[in-house]
């Protein structure tokens, strides 16, 4: 008899069961705020309390979601302590702009992101990919949470960027594990909303890593701006140059453009990076589950050589990504500050009040999911997706901001599953104990140290 063994249970923070002091809020604030939330956090539909920096709301319920994000969207602006970590690093890029900024921001990137221009990223997408897998022929233990990132710099640095990115991918890999290290944290005295004038000591560390890509961006810039001039008709017409043409009285400022390339250079390729990571982890502590999508990979790449109907034509593959991206979602937070009071039902939401959406709760939240701590794909599979909320589900947020580079995203994560699992197998080892940390994204503290095996390609 054919016995279905226990689903994985993934390294997760326990919720806790007693509140904090308000020393210990802010170091763990600063340390892991994934180990913040308590019991409740992840049983009721909202909890609405007052401490340190004012009041806050976490928003679980997804009918409240879809007020805040969609319904009511206008009365909610970027949370302070949001912009106090992220504007830093990415100034008026597309994930930290409001207003009228965001909206010519979001309109000159928006012809990039259509599904013409995604399908045609697809070669380029499984061509970095082959090239980026042979490394693994020999076989052997590699940190596959920074290969990751190493594979998706390669991939947008193409895709968007021509290959045209100043700098090395090596040396940027490194950086941006200096960067969320350091400017990618909370710093207590955001917590506790203290003036602007006082130094931040997390920013001050990070300042070197955030000139490095700064440089990068201004490197960029004057590369392509030197081929403009050169030979116009050689331009490629892609990410960079779109960016570039918007520029002007009537569109983006310089400084919006340099904004924009270093959100997607540094924000664009790392959420992707961190959900294949996860991604392979969850599938290498579930063989089960594992060989069904090698099955899956293998009769599929047998048939059918056009990578952008491999999405559809994967359900399985796509279900055990989608799965760790709600077990480990690259955004666990969504931070929304209302601009006036109001009431919904009979929640009283505040002025200025914090209004958290955590993707990281919402995902495993005892009433909206059956087992939540458990990896289990099927929940995704045909049949099941359809019954999933749409707002109980956040891996790319919701409503107007809703991120531009979602599908992007999802075709360029199942062409590197096809081709990363088709080839070789990954499998865990002693050493492989990772802990999952928000720093910005959800990251695997201490790395994903994997053993990498040829399979036999079929």
């Amino acid at each position: 008899m054919d016995i279905q063994p226990a689903p994985f249970v993934p390294p997760a923070p326990k919720p806790r069961t007693t509140p904090p002091s308000t020393l210990e809020m802010i170091r763990i604030v600063y340390r892991n705020p994934l180990e913040l939330w308590g019991e409740h956090t992840y049983n009721e539909p909202w909890v609405s309390a007052s401490g340190v920096g004012g009041h806050l709301i976490v928003a679980n319920d997804p009918g409240l979601i879809r007020h805040v994000l969609v319904d009511n969207a206008k009365n909610y602006k970027m949370a302070t302590v949001r912009q106090k970590i992220l504007r830093p690093i990415l100034r008026d890029g597309l994930l930290t702009a409001e207003g009228e900024v965001w909206k010519r921001s979001r309109k000159a990137m928006a012809p990039v992101f259509t599904p013409r221009h995604i399908f045609g990223f697809a070669q380029p997408m499984l061509r970095r990919t082959l090239e980026f897998v042979t490394r693994y022929e020999d076989g052997g233990t590699s940190d596959i949470a920074h290969d990751m990132t190493l594979l998706t710099y390669d991939i947008l640095a193409e895709t968007l960027f021509s290959d045209e990115i100043a700098g090395q991918p090596g040396s940027f890999a490194n950086e941006i594990d200096r960067l969320f290290e350091t400017m990618g944290r909370v710093d207590p005295l955001d917590l506790l909303r203290a003036p602007d004038w006082l130094p931040r000591l997390t920013r001050i560390r990070g300042r070197k890593t955030m000139a490095y890509f700064r440089k990068i961006v201004t490197d960029t810039v004057k590369m392509r701006e030197g081929k403009f001039k050169r030979d116009p008709d050689a331009v490629p017409q892609d990410f960079l140059t779109l960016l570039l043409k918007a520029e002007g009285p009537e569109g983006l400022t310089r400084a919006e453009v340099e904004d924009n390339i270093i959100t997607f250079i540094g924000a664009g390729h790392e959420t992707t990076a961190r959900a294949l990571g996860w991604t392979l982890y969850c599938l290498a502590e579930s063989p089960w589950e594992r060989n069904r999508v090698e099955q899956e990979i293998d009769q599929v790449l047998a048939r059918e050589s056009d990578p952008t109907k491999w999405l559809d034509a994967m359900p399985f593959t796509r279900a055990a990504f989608d799965e760790a991206l709600r077990l480990y979602p690259p955004a666990p937070s969504i931070n929304r500050e209302p601009i006036e009071p109001e009431m919904w039902k009979d929640l009283y939401i505040p002025k200025h009040a914090a209004v958290l959406v955590m993707p990281w709760v919402v995902h495993r939240h005892r009433k909206l999911w059956d087992r939540p701590d458990a990896f289990l794909p099927e929940r995704f599979h045909p049949g099941n997706r359809e019954k999933i909320d749409r707002f109980q589900y956040l891996p790319f947020g919701a409503g107007p901001r809703v991120c531009i580079g979602a599908s992007f995203a999802m075709q360029e994560a199942i062409i590197a599953l096809a081709i990363m699992l088709s080839r070789f197998r990954f499998d865990t080892t002693a050493e492989t104990k990772p802990w999952p940390v928000q720093k910005l994204t959800t990251q695997p503290q201490g790395g994903l140290p994997m053993q990498v095996t040829p399979r036999q390609v079929r």
